[in-house]
């Protein structure tokens, strides 16, 4: 572990650079390696074209002056000595007039002029051959074109260069490196710009993670890039840290809202008690004061309760008793004891749509109902006890829902992405219910322990439906 912190970091910007020239920089030297090999290839089969066209081209010339008669012994004219110009070489080939026994005539090169053709070579049928020194270890070429009058050969024009000669080419050399050196500094510049261009926002997100990990959750992020991926982290980024800053103010809220409501019924235990002991109160109103005090003790058992229930669902310690329960039955015994304690009025209905057919399911019935009656609590809240909830059992190709329906005044929107968020409670039911906000954060917990799930289906001014999801088969349903 301490190696792995001692270890030196680069920057991406630096990373991706470094490695790029030094991939590119490999590449672009193999290509070089074989671009010198097919420059030199194709520069000599070129220059020995050439070569050969000239040979052929002295060979008419040699028989237009002579005419036939022998050729005579001297200095090559001096129109030979400016065809090396026109090969494009380093250096002139070596020309020479021989014949049919191979003894030089006429060269362009006196020195050379006693030089002997083999009589081998020159009758050998290739135009073009290879030779190699034995003593210097040098290829040469050899180009030889026979010089014919009347269809009879009176002679040979016979060219010499070395294979280096032939395949020098320092000026295609030179172009190739420049065009190496840069397509490398492109590349070069390409990546790092590219890079910057990746690596700043990303360095934006890793400043802006420090000033949130410091308590700062006022961060500002450009999130216009064109890259869909760039815009995605930026974007995802700056509605983590606005989630995160909720999450903080709810913390924050959590700890006074419970300090209140642990405190509320502490206080009014604490002043009914002390009114019974120092006999403020007497006889039958000592009884009432006491009753009240156990009707707020059982509250607060009651947040307590909730509390170490959440905490157990949320560390997935508590096991959940599956078993096989009808669930039409099951729904309408849960209604009932809900409708039994509680008080309607006449503006109140409640109606519930059951499937056509049985439907068994695997579910835990207390935990099952546990969810019911919360969400049917929440939804006589929202409608001040006048209105209507359906409840309505549905089936689809893979689950049963079971969705709870109201006409109450709906969730605001602003408090939608946070109603199953723990300790959240809005603004409206903080003033007019007591609790800790754990109620729909712990209907969801209970509904995924059984392979489940609670969703918010859709919420308006005209109402609110959420819909309990159990794993199942489809079936239509009825009115009850």
């Amino acid at each position: 572990m301490s190696n792995q912190q001692s270890k030196p970091r680069e920057s991406l910007l630096r990373y991706w650079t470094t490695r790029y020239l030094l991939a590119l920089c490999v590449g672009l030297l193999i290509i070089a390696f074989f671009s010198v090999l097919w420059i030199r290839h194709t520069t000599v089969e070129n220059r020995l074209n050439i070569m050969e066209l000239m040979a052929e081209e002295i060979a008419d010339r040699f028989v237009e002056m002579s005419e036939g008669k022998p050729i005579p012994k001297g200095d090559v004219p001096g129109y030979l000595n400016d065809r090396g110009r026109f090969m494009d070489l380093e250096s002139d080939p070596l020309i020479s007039i021989v014949d049919t026994y191979g003894n030089t005539l006429t060269t362009n090169r006196p020195q050379d002029r006693m030089l002997q053709f083999s009589e081998v070579l020159l009758n050998e049928d290739k135009t073009v051959q290879e030779l190699n020194n034995d003593a210097t270890k040098e290829a040469f070429y050899v180009v030889k074109v026979p010089i014919t009058y009347q269809d009879a050969p009176v002679g040979w024009v016979v060219m010499l260069e070395s294979k280096a000669n032939l395949a020098e080419v320092n000026q295609e050399y030179r172009l190739l490196a420049m065009m190496i050196i840069g397509l490398a500094l492109i590349g070069w510049a390409a990546i790092y710009f590219l890079s910057k261009r990746l690596s700043k926002p990303i360095q934006e997100v890793a400043e802006a993670a420090r000033e949130i990990q410091a308590g700062n959750y006022q961060i500002d992020l450009k999130d216009s890039y064109q890259e869909q991926e760039l815009y995605e982290l930026v974007h995802s980024f700056k509605e983590m840290s606005k989630r995160l800053e909720k999450l903080e103010t709810l913390r924050t809220e959590l700890l006074a809202g419970v300090t209140h409501e642990l405190k509320t019924p502490v206080t009014s235990i604490d002043g009914l008690l002390q009114a019974v002991h120092e006999g403020v109160v007497e006889g039958e109103e000592a009884k009432e004061f006491i009753k009240l005090s156990i009707l707020e003790t059982e509250k607060m058992k009651k947040m307590v309760e909730d509390l170490l229930a959440f905490n157990t669902y949320a560390t997935n310690v508590m096991p959940v008793q599956l078993q096989e329960y009808e669930i039409n039955q099951l729904i309408k015994e849960s209604v009932y004891q809900w409708e039994i304690t509680h008080e309607v009025s006449e503006d109140f209905q409640l109606v519930v749509y059951q499937a056509s057919t049985p439907l068994f399911v695997h579910i835990d019935q207390i935990r099952l109902q546990q969810i019911l009656i919360n969400l049917l609590n929440n939804a006589f809240q929202a409608m001040d006890g006048k209105g209507k909830i359906e409840v309505k059992i549905d089936t689809g190709p893979k689950n049963i829902s079971i969705k709870v329906n109201d006409s109450g005044k709906g969730i605001p929107d602003e408090e939608v992405p946070y109603i199953f968020e723990r300790f959240f409670r809005g603004q409206e039911k903080k003033l007019r219910v007591r609790g800790l906000g754990l109620g729909l954060p712990f209907s969801k917990l209970i509904a995924q322990s059984m392979n489940g799930d609670l969703i918010l289906v859709k919420t308006s001014e005209c109402g609110t439906e959420f819909m309990i999801e159990l794993p199942y088969q489809k079936h239509s349903f009825r009115k009850d």
